[in-house]
């Protein structure tokens, strides 16, 4: 029976050649390149996603707080801040919650959102200070608030 040669089989006798160090060096620097190009724009992508979830997470609060407010008449103190939401404020018989389904989570980067009532922009204010944690900025160092 005549043996079948595969097309990706090597002939017997010839030489086995692979990748040189200069084409494995053109590969990586391409990989390189690209990968400089990519990245930059991702990890804006990633910044951008953050925004939005702080905007998110703020909405929500505001929908709970308007429903806290037709329960109970009025919004939480200052000094209630958010965890009124949660956990029924002392001396409040027409509190009805919990308003959240779960405990009022930090913002995206890590940092707890500011509550005020009344607020500098509104009846109350709801306010993330961004990526650096401090006030102003810009980019995704800039504050979130819900005005």
């Amino acid at each position: 029976m005549p043996r079948t040669r595969l097309p990706f089989s090597v002939p017997r006798g010839s030489p086995c050649r692979g990748f040189t160090l200069l084409e494995l060096l053109v590969v990586m620097v391409i990989i390189g390149l690209l990968a400089g190009y990519v990245a930059p724009r991702y990890f804006t992508q990633v910044g951008k996603s953050e925004v939005k979830a702080a905007r998110a997470q703020i909405d929500a609060f505001e929908k709970a707080l308007e429903t806290y407010r037709l329960d109970t008449g009025r919004y939480p103190t200052t000094e209630q801040g958010l965890g009124a939401l949660m956990k029924q404020p002392s001396g409040l018989a027409k509190w009805q919650g919990p308003y959240l389904k779960k405990a009022v989570p930090p913002d995206p980067w890590g940092q707890v959102y500011l509550y005020k009532h009344p607020g500098d922009h509104g009846d109350y204010d709801i306010l993330s200070l961004g990526r650096d944690g401090k006030s102003g900025g810009a980019g995704d160092d800039a504050d979130i608030g819900n005005w």
